[in-house]
């Protein structure tokens, strides 16, 4: 396939479907499937079927469309005509606005959202352009909205130094959690000395919560695949993995799929749209581990070694996969790359805040009225997002917090709720922006429980290497514990804090090293909630139950003979 070629497929797609009366897209995403999707979508190819308007009327199964709390999810689009959501849908409905399509009708307004419905309205997608509005398993409806297009403009008309500038220019930065700037990691990756190169796609999501990288490539599997083709053009690389976490079925299959279409159709493989780039992409399984979101225990599982990290340096871009100059990057930062080279590194730069470039793709999860997938500019507030986007708290319960970040971040409180959602302004009240996690809280939340919750799985996805993590990580949840039945005293705060510096500085990955920060930000916004289930055995929220004994020295010294592990046994 050649640039030609490129255009004939999309118009030869965009005219198939100006054909059509109209489409109706049904989400197809995992919160909807689980929610009944598939049902929706067979009533309404059945319905087709019977009524003979199949040429007419298409049903497409498509990529997930924002409000996953609001699902199953089907959208209307006609042409000419604004598009029409409705929410909640049965089979039964389903068929109701196809009669009404068919008849000419407008659409039932039973369950339909409103035209400016603030979930929607309110976002700004770059990443998500296409979620929720092309079926995901057709490469030809992605090329249609534009892609591969960017992918071609870079290698007829761009250099690899010309792609590297453009991403360094857009400020693009690491949307994984660690904010560095994308465009250094990719010269260094380019200026590497190696006879082969590779470029790494993560997408080991693995923070509670958070299902952002998961829904990009379940929705648009082939923006992550131009994402990285962009970046092999750009650092010399030839050979490109996704590592894709072991519970993301659908996501597997899908960027499978996109993998074997993209190399039928010439957009992968040899000789790239006609030119003489070569990049081939192959999927690897993690088998859950959170430590494998670490690079260096990604790149040691991809090789088929146990999930473990190094020391660095040496980086990746120096030394990585079997020795060879490794790019890595986030699947939410691939998937940006395509928007940055076809609308330009000057047009990014000028979305978000001063040190915070483009837009964030954030999973809005918890005690919220809305819950679901959200694109925003970098630096819109905490208070747009939760009142203004999601709807605000159910109930009429106050905001309390917010848990960004997932067991590397922190709470962000009510006093903080017009805090700048960008990486200096988090990093200045105590959390990070971690790959997009947002888990809101209401008052009915305990904040020792909550910071209890976050160790305990830390404790548990710990891979054992180094003992600040492996130890420190086992006592901090047996001191929660203590907190969190009743059973503590001033002094095992006082320890608690001292573990929690000791683990942050000494651990040897990030996974260590971040441990504490659901404990240290909780203690510092709510310290009195703290002291008030040491001092007066009382829990406000109502969570602990406090009913634990303080453990005799016997049960201390057995405790920590076996590492905190008797506790839980």
């Amino acid at each position: 396939m050649n640039r030609a070629d490129l255009r004939h497929m999309a118009e030869a797609e965009r005219e198939r479907q100006e054909r059509l009366r109209c489409r109706i897209m049904v989400c197809a995403g995992t919160p909807c499937l689980t929610a009944g999707a598939l049902s929706i979508l067979d009533s309404l190819r059945e319905a087709l079927d019977e009524s003979r308007l199949a040429v007419e009327i298409e049903a497409v199964a498509c990529g997930c469309m924002g409000p996953c709390s609001r699902g199953p999810l089907v959208k209307v689009r006609q042409q000419g005509k604004k598009e029409i959501f409705f929410e909640r849908v049965t089979p039964d409905l389903a068929r109701k606005i196809l009669f009404s399509l068919v008849k000419g009708r407008r659409p039932p307004t039973v369950s339909a959202l409103p035209h400016d419905f603030p979930f929607l309205a309110r976002q700004m997608k770059v990443v998500l352009a296409n979620s929720g509005s092309i079926d995901p398993e057709r490469v030809e409806e992605y090329v249609a909205a534009g892609g591969y297009g960017a992918l071609a403009h870079a290698l007829h008309e761009m250099t690899p130094d010309d792609v590297c500038r453009e991403v360094s220019v857009s400020g693009l930065r690491g949307r994984g959690g660690a904010g560095y700037p994308t465009g250094v990691k990719w010269n260094l990756a380019r200026k590497a000395n190696g006879e082969r190169k590779y470029v790494v796609a993560n997408g080991d999501e693995g923070d509670p919560g958070a299902y952002m990288d998961r829904s990009i490539m379940e929705s648009d599997p082939h923006r992550i695949l131009e994402g990285m083709a962009l970046a092999g053009y750009a650092i010399g690389a030839e050979q490109g993995f996704i590592y894709v976490r072991g519970e993301y079925y659908l996501a597997g299959r899908r960027l499978e799929a996109a993998i074997r279409a993209a190399e039928r159709t010439g957009l992968l493989g040899s000789r790239v749209l006609g030119s003489n780039f070569n990049f081939r992409i192959d999927i690897r399984t993690g088998a859950g581990a959170f430590v494998c979101g670490e690079e260096t225990s990604l790149m040691a599982s991809i090789m088929g070694r146990r999930g473990q990290p190094r020391q660095r340096p040496p980086y990746p871009a120096q030394r990585g996969l079997w020795g060879c100059p490794t790019l890595i990057n986030n699947v939410e930062t691939l998937a940006t790359v395509p928007a940055i080279i076809g609308k330009g590194g000057k047009w990014y730069a000028g979305i978000g805040s001063a040190a915070s470039k483009g837009t964030k793709v954030y999973a809005l999860a918890g005690q919220v009225a809305i819950a679901g997938l959200i694109e925003v500019p970098m630096g819109t507030t905490l208070r747009e997002v939760v009142f203004g986007i999601g709807g605000g708290i159910p109930g009429g319960k106050r905001f309390k917090a917010a848990q960004s970040g997932g067991p590397s971040g922190g709470c962000i409180p009510a006093g903080e709720l017009d805090t700048p959602l960008d990486y200096e302004s988090m990093q200045r009240i105590g959390t990070i922006m971690g790959s997009g996690g947002l888990i809101i809280m209401d008052e009915t939340s305990c904040m020792p429980d909550v910071a209890s919750f976050f160790l305990d799985f830390c404790r548990d996805e710990s891979c054992g290497k180094c003992v600040p993590c492996r130890v420190g990580t086992v006592e901090m949840h047996r001191l929660l514990r203590r907190i969190t039945g009743g059973a503590a005293t001033m002094d095992d705060l006082a320890k608690l804090e001292e573990l929690c510096e000791l683990v942050g500085a000494a651990s040897l990955c990030g996974l260590g090293m971040t441990a504490p920060n659901p404990v240290l930000s909780t203690l510092r916004y709510f310290r009195d909630e703290y002291e008030e289930h040491i001092s007066r055995h009382r829990c406000a929220a109502g969570v602990c139950s406090m009913a634990e004994v303080p453990a005799g020295p016997e049960q201390e010294a057995l405790l920590h003979a076996m590492g905190g592990a008797g506790e839980e046994a």
